[in-house]
């Protein structure tokens, strides 16, 4: 990899780099000093600091709301102790208990009553309990004011002389408080006690004192021993204590207690059971019941959906009925029947009942073969002599149809066999049709009675609809042909470069309404260059330059001492106009001036529609002067003209030579105008020495293409 050459960065620019740093690191605390005041004046005026932040600066914002907090609960702080001073109870007037401000002004009022208090049974100023270190602070005020006012209470002087002696005594008394080392937290990390000859520090419970007698750490309960987790829990410690938890889960039906027990749910009183309506629900350990409401009678039983169903008695393991009777079941009981003789199939008792005589089971009018079947009577039974297509089934005792197309499947008919009573008959699909035979299928051409919109051929047993080109087959009747919008299809926006117009069967291309012409290929469109076919209005003073869909009619005048080149005097229509620089005898300062040429081009652009990298629009290629002594260096830059940045340039090498290529870097939508100041500045010994001035007028059109 190569590596870039270090920069030189003059002496003056570094004392002013240095300079804007110390400029910037003054502002910015002069501005968190601002936003902590202005968070101060929230605070003092509106009591609210949850008001709305103008700054855009996110450091200044947190200042802000920090110092407003900070203040706000310093005037909270306040109105307690007043409130505490006033009238010796913490209820606020509103009665507002819940709200951030009552909570800090009844912490504050508490605090001086317990100072108070202590003032008044003459125990220390002091607090040694851990309630925290602006309470402390607000205990020690209110207890050393209270002092103060007990020892110049007007009721304990007896003459102006007395008080007068009382009042130098406590001039020359020094307030124990004054050197209390234990101000402000002393060096303690959490609590501090002065005994006079030494300052003691002690923690919080759950913490113990490090060897340095100063800070505290967190005693860890849990590799002490020194928790009370029971059986089955885990100790977990935590910041200045610990907690148990359960190391298995309750398991379904029950629910953790605050106490790490599991209790059972009660799903019938909670309501999250499944029971129907027309069942009660009934809690058990770790589950539910469903009882019925409704209770079945004897003689039924009861199922899972709460129905009665009635018992057959007679399926039971003991027969209900005595021997020589039968048990028949009724609803919600059962019967026991006398036995009779039983004759076997075919026969039946006499009229007397006292034997079995033959069944004549052709009789009329009862036709057990079918009708239409003979039937032949034979002691105990009877035969049939089925028709033709029929046959006897054993079983059912009776003639059954022959089904001819389930007995030869494939052997009677070409296409389909349908059964019918003692015979069958042949059909065919759709498509075809039955031939002569009876059981032959042919082809139907159904192209002959047009069903198709367009275009139909006709295939075995069908026929197929085809449209011509520019037309598709309908996806709802698959017969009609339908126009296709060529210019609704995903790449309908690819077919024609301008604008898309839709006609039956095809398509056609139009373009914008001046300034182009439609391509051969029916597609493009072509920009007219009024310049060259002359269809301009520039007058003979303007040159004429060709842009996008249009033209330009511009005049450039070459400044004082430079002249127009030989090559663009004459009227012919050129891109660009060049002056060279022309000085007159014995001026130096024109001979002195680096600028040696100014140009003036125009350069024509489209919208880009899809603008995914740089686009390379314009080349300055510089020829290198010839200087003897050492090697010049040429540099490029936009020096006017660039809108919103965009476009930048760049330094190339090219077939031996220095190129400039300047890039749109952003996407422009036409129509746009802009004029670029470029400068081609040649450098030695870090001096410029020759400058090249290109004035570029860039039009962007509004189409793309």
């Amino acid at each position: 990899m190569e590596r870039a050459a270090p920069r030189r960065v003059p002496l003056p620019l570094l004392l002013l780099g240095g300079l804007a740093l110390l400029a910037a690191r003054v502002a910015a605390d002069t501005l968190m000093e601002a936003c902590c005041a202005d968070g101060h004046s929230m605070a003092t005026q509106h009591r609210d600091c949850s008001l709305p932040y103008a700054s855009e600066s996110k450091e200044c914002r947190m200042v802000r709301e920090q110092c407003c907090h900070s203040q706000l609960e310093e005037l909270h702080c306040a109105t307690g102790i007043n409130l505490a001073n006033e009238q010796d109870s913490c209820a606020t007037p509103h009665g507002d208990n819940t709200s951030l401000e009552a909570t800090f002004v009844k912490r504050c009022c508490h605090c001086c009553l317990l100072g108070r208090a202590a003032q008044a049974q003459g125990q220390s100023c002091e607090y040694t309990l851990m309630v925290g270190y602006q309470c402390g602070l607000v205990f020690r005020a209110c207890c050393v004011k209270g002092q103060e006012t007990t020892d110049f209470a007007p009721g304990d002087i007896g003459d102006i002389q007395e008080a007068a002696k009382i009042s130098e005594i406590e001039e020359e008394q020094e307030d124990p408080y004054l050197n209390d080392r234990c101000r402000g937290g002393g060096p303690c990390k959490q609590q501090c006690r002065d005994t006079g000859e030494e300052v003691v520090c002690s923690c919080f419970v759950g913490y113990q004192l490090l060897p340095d007698s100063v800070s505290c750490e967190d005693i860890n309960e849990c590799v002490m021993g020194n928790h009370n987790c029971r059986l089955g829990e885990s100790c977990v410690n935590t910041v200045g204590s610990f907690r148990c938890q359960r190391d298995s889960s309750c398991g379904t039906g029950y629910e953790l207690t605050e106490d790490n027990d599991c209790k059972d749910i009660d799903e019938c009183e909670s309501g999250i059971h499944n029971c129907l309506p027309d069942f009660i629900c009934q809690n058990t350990l770790g589950s539910f019941r469903c009882r019925p409401k409704l209770q079945c009678k004897s003689g039924f039983i009861q199922d899972a959906l709460g129905n009665c169903i009635d018992i057959n008695e007679c399926l039971s393991i003991s027969a209900p009925c005595p021997v020589g009777q039968t048990c028949i079941n009724t609803e919600g009981s059962y019967t026991c029947q006398k036995n009779v003789p039983n004759c076997g199939r075919g026969y039946h008792l006499n009229e007397e009942g006292t034997r079995c005589v033959d069944v004549d089971e052709c009789a009329a009018p009862s036709e057990p073969c079918g009708p239409g079947h003979l039937c032949v009577n034979s002691p105990g039974s009877f035969r049939c002599e089925c028709k033709a297509g029929y046959y006897f089934d054993g079983i059912s005792r009776t003639c059954v149809d022959i089904n001819e197309c389930r007995r030869y499947p494939g052997r009677l008919c070409g296409h389909k066999c349908e059964n019918t009573p003692g015979s069958y008959f042949c059909s065919c699909t759709v498509g075809f049709r039955l031939s002569a035979d009876g059981r032959s299928c042919e082809d139907v051409n159904e192209c002959s009675s047009s069903p198709c919109s367009q275009e139909c051929a006709n295939v075995y047993g069908s026929y197929q609809c085809y449209c011509r080109r520019g037309y598709q087959l309908s996806d709802v009747d698959g017969v009609t042909c339908e126009d296709i919008d060529e210019c609704a299809l995903p790449t309908g926006g690819h077919i024609c470069s301008y604008r898309c117009i839709n006609i039956p069967g095809s398509f056609q291309c139009s373009c914008p309404s001046s300034g182009y012409r439609l391509a051969p290929n029916g597609r493009n469109c072509q920009d007219i260059d009024e310049c060259v076919t002359g269809i301009h209005n520039c007058s003979i003073n303007e040159t004429c330059f060709n842009i996008q869909g249009g033209f330009r009619c511009l005049a450039f005048e070459c400044p004082k001492n430079y002249r127009r080149s030989a090559d663009t005097l004459r009227q012919e229509k050129t891109d660009t106009v060049r002056c060279i620089k022309s000085c007159r005898p014995n001026d130096v300062t024109c001979m002195l001036d680096p600028v040696h040429t100014i140009s003036h081009t125009v350069v024509s652009l489209p919208t880009f529609r899809e603008f995914t990298r740089p686009e390379e629009i314009i080349f300055l290629r510089a020829i290198m002067p010839v200087y003897p002594a050492n090697h010049a260096d040429i540099i490029f830059d936009i020096t006017e003209g660039n809108l919103r940045d965009s476009f930048d340039i760049i330094k190339r090498y090219m077939d031996g030579m220095t190129v400039g290529v300047v890039r749109q870097v952003r996407p422009i939508v036409g129509p746009f105008h802009a004029v670029l100041k470029l400068e081609m500045n040649y450098v030695v010994g870090g001096v410029v020495s020759h400058r090249n001035v290109v004035n570029v007028h860039i039009f962007v059109s509004e189409y793309w293409f």
